[in-house]
């Protein structure tokens, strides 16, 4: 492992929170409100590790090892992320369907999770989610795919800022309609508004927040540390395929990588300002529109 990829898995680690901070800072300063400060999530994940949890007599194992096996999966997941143009630690040919599944893993777990409580109310939640992953990981693996046909690599390595400078003024319409894909795909895999809403507690509305009702002290610290650096992976294949990063010094590149994130936290905040939860009968229309533009990106490079 280089230094530069330990120092990137060490900002991930530490920083990833703080994403979800700038995320609610940018929606308070557009509402008009001073808002929770920057380190809440910080605070909050402190406060939960100091509790006990609670456990219903109606669940098994599967309860508890759903928080702690998708928190795995998704530290599995960030050793197969590049700081920016560099290699990861972990690289290797076919990476990113590793990297697509890991994810998926995460989202089993909890969903299983949900499942075992034996709540007719999670369970809604449970199938939500599942919906939402069938049509949000079409559009990520064709949004990959057609990367990977534009740069010549089947490693994520290769496809966040591999076409350089130079390529990606050339391959600018591929790049462009690859990263929207994947900017839409992150919204939904994250439960961020248009898809889903994290703040609500609406009963009919909850696809995430739902799901994790039961949860309590450290299995509830688990869960949302998990999303947080959820947030940062999926963040970071959208920010490093969209700027070119191949060219840069490491350094350079894990710094303007790491800017990226913020301005994309910030990007993801003023979204959640401006714009309401779409309606469940819409999801798929909007999730449909990520998959057709990494068509579209597709149809682009394998024509050219």
């Amino acid at each position: 492992m280089t230094a530069v990829a330990a120092v990137h898995i060490a900002l991930a680690l530490s920083l990833s929170p703080l994403l979800v901070g700038t995320i609610n800072r940018t929606k308070s300063l557009f509402g008009g409100r001073t808002g929770q400060p920057l380190l809440q999530s910080y605070y909050d994940l402190a406060r939960l590790l100091r509790k006990g949890a609670v456990y219903s007599s109606t669940t098994s194992w599967i309860f508890r090892a759903g928080p702690v096996a998708g928190l795995a999966a998704a530290l599995a997941a960030l050793t197969l992320l590049p700081p920016g143009g560099g290699r990861s630690p972990l690289a290797f040919a076919g990476d990113f369907f590793l990297f697509a599944y890991l994810l998926g893993v995460i989202r089993f777990f909890l969903v299983l999770a949900a499942l075992d409580t034996g709540s007719a109310f999670e369970g809604m939640g449970a199938s939500r989610e599942v919906m939402i992953s069938a049509l949000a990981e079409p559009a990520m693996l064709a949004a990959l795919a057609a990367l990977a046909h534009l740069t010549g690599s089947l490693s994520l390595s290769g496809l966040m800022g591999g076409a350089g400078e130079d390529g990606f003024i050339a391959a600018a319409p591929v790049v462009l309609l690859a990263a929207a894909a994947l900017f839409g795909v992150m919204l939904a895999e994250n439960a961020r508004i248009p898809v889903d809403d994290p703040n609500t507690h609406l009963e009919l509305t909850m696809v995430h927040e739902v799901m994790v009702l039961d949860h309590s002290g450290p299995d509830l610290a688990y869960i949302l540390y998990t999303s947080a650096l959820k947030i940062w992976l999926l963040g970071a294949v959208t920010v490093g395929v969209l700027l070119p990063l191949s060219g840069l010094d490491p350094w350079a590149s894990l710094g303007a990588l790491v800017a990226g994130l913020f301005v994309l936290a910030a990007i993801v905040g003023v979204i959640e300002s401006s714009f309401a939860r779409l309606k469940m009968s819409r999801v798929p229309v909007f999730l449909g529109g990520a998959a057709a533009l990494s068509v579209f990106a597709f149809i682009i490079v394998y024509r050219s």
